[in-house]
């Protein structure tokens, strides 16, 4: 993706914890694209190689293969870095569900290990992936930041504790920090297989396979989903916004336009079914719904619309079909 209309200087160095992973490669590739200098962090337990095999030879990459967890690594990787994107965690509410203490060592100790040597290198600012799992048992809709409920996984949980030790960095130290609340992202490098893959790479998968996508409940569970692209570029505008007001501060990350999944299966038909007609044929099957699911999740995205100019130029439609023109080339 170009970014050069976001006015990141390219004299600036940003390190990307969690760099090989779906986000965190996305973003080295477009930092790499503007001329910055990129530092990669990753362990390789959830990113993978091949997602920065073709980064390496950039002379602006360098990658440190370490841990979160392990604050030597943290404070290695922040020499020399103006800026951090901070996208390495354990995602999942499953994964967290069936093992919360792993969750709560990467996801809360390893964030604080991150805010520490930021604030140590005397980095200008720490963005950091935060999540819309963080609104819990809160009914009202659309999302709006100032107004969650109560978690309802450990995940939920974790990713609310970095919101809450980021502001007291703010406060403590005057490190500048922003978080992004993801909702529900998806595009291209979204790794397919395993059992906690996301939902939209998993049904594409399914249905290149000729098989039926199973849907967690009757398919009426709806979610903001959330195309790459739009991610990119509100972590570049929440480095480069110079509005005191919109620091210190958390973000929704969305396009604020809801979709079910009987919905999605019918729009990933129709985009695949342009590569294979056999796939408009295939019909979902439907099994129990999934503990620590959310019926239903919508963004308001005013806040961001605001105080850092967020446009985001995908719709769902748009962005899954970029997205699956993606996954026939590289997954078929």
């Amino acid at each position: 993706m170009d970014i050069s209309h976001l006015d990141l200087n390219k004299e600036h160095t940003i390190l990307v914890t969690g760099g090989a992973g779906f986000i965190g490669s996305n973003l080295c590739e477009a930092l790499l694209d503007n001329g910055n200098k990129v530092t990669c962090l990753d362990n390789f337990s959830t990113g993978k190689r091949e997602n920065i095999a073709h980064l390496q030879s950039n002379p602006n990459f360098k990658l440190i293969e370490g841990d979160i967890r392990n604050l030597d690594d943290c404070q290695k990787a922040c020499e020399g870095v103006d800026y951090i994107l901070h996208e390495a965690a354990l995602g999942s509410v499953p994964r967290s569900i069936n093992d919360p203490i792993t969750s709560n060592e990467v996801n809360v100790s390893g964030f604080l290990n991150m805010l520490v040597a930021a604030r140590d290198a005397k980095v200008k600012r720490f963005v950091y992936a935060a999540s819309s799992s963080t609104y819990g048992d809160s009914e009202s809709l659309p999302k709006v930041e100032d107004k969650i409920g109560k978690p309802l996984s450990p995940y939920a949980i974790t990713k609310y504790v970095n919101e809450l030790y980021a502001e007291i960095f703010s406060k403590t130290y005057g490190l500048q920090t922003i978080g992004l609340r993801y909702f529900n992202v998806f595009g291209r490098k979204q790794d397919p297989n395993g059992a906690y893959a996301a939902v939209i790479p998993k049904f594409v998968m399914h249905l290149m396979q000729h098989e039926s996508p199973v849907i967690n409940g009757d398919g009426s569970f709806s979610r903001d989903f959330t195309y790459i692209d739009n991610v990119i570029e509100m972590n570049v505008r929440a480095l480069t916004s110079t509005n005191k007001e919109a620091v210190n501060t958390v973000y929704n990350v969305a396009f604020g336009e809801r979709t079910d999944l009987n919905e999605l299966v019918g729009l990933l038909k129709e985009f695949l079914g342009e590569f294979d007609a056999e796939i408009k044929r295939i019909e979902p099957k439907y099994g129990p719904n999934r503990q620590g699911d959310v019926p239903h999740s919508l963004a308001s995205i005013e806040k961001a619309k605001t105080l850092l100019n967020y446009s985001p130029k995908y719709d769902m439609r748009s962005g899954l079909k970029e997205a699956v023109n993606w996954y026939w080339k590289n997954l078929k």
